[in-house]
């Protein structure tokens, strides 16, 4: 089973890594997936992972206050933007334009409604 919990780690952290480049794909929920996965499979994963210079602090902030920083509901929020820019340039059809909005709007009202930091 360690295996299997290992392997999606891996699948997760490697989207991840994806999302840092492709505005279109989360990077920190498929971190944060990457160390539930590797807290069952591997120790010294989940710590590499926690440890982690560039993304161990928002995983631990979120794992610990439920919280996410300034700077990434910023970066989410302007994410999102260019996502929903693209659709319009591209004429998407009203409706998907509408789908589209109502989703990306729940994700920024969750987003904003997160905790910043240590309560």
């Amino acid at each position: 089973m360690k295996l299997l919990w290992a392997c999606a780690g891996f699948l997760a952290l490697g989207f991840g890594l994806v999302g840092v480049v492709l505005p279109l794909l989360p990077t920190v929920p498929f971190l944060l997936l990457a160390a539930f996965c590797f807290a069952r499979s591997s120790e010294r994963l989940h710590s590499w992972l926690l440890d982690h210079r560039t993304f161990g602090p928002q995983i631990r902030n979120w794992q610990t206050h439920g919280a996410i920083s300034p700077p990434a509901k910023r970066a989410a929020t302007l994410s999102i933007l260019l996502v929903y820019s693209i659709s319009l340039v591209m004429r998407l059809p009203w409706h998907l334009l509408a789908i589209q909005a109502v989703v990306l709007g729940a994700v920024l009202l969750f987003i904003w409604t997160r905790p910043a930091g240590p309560r």
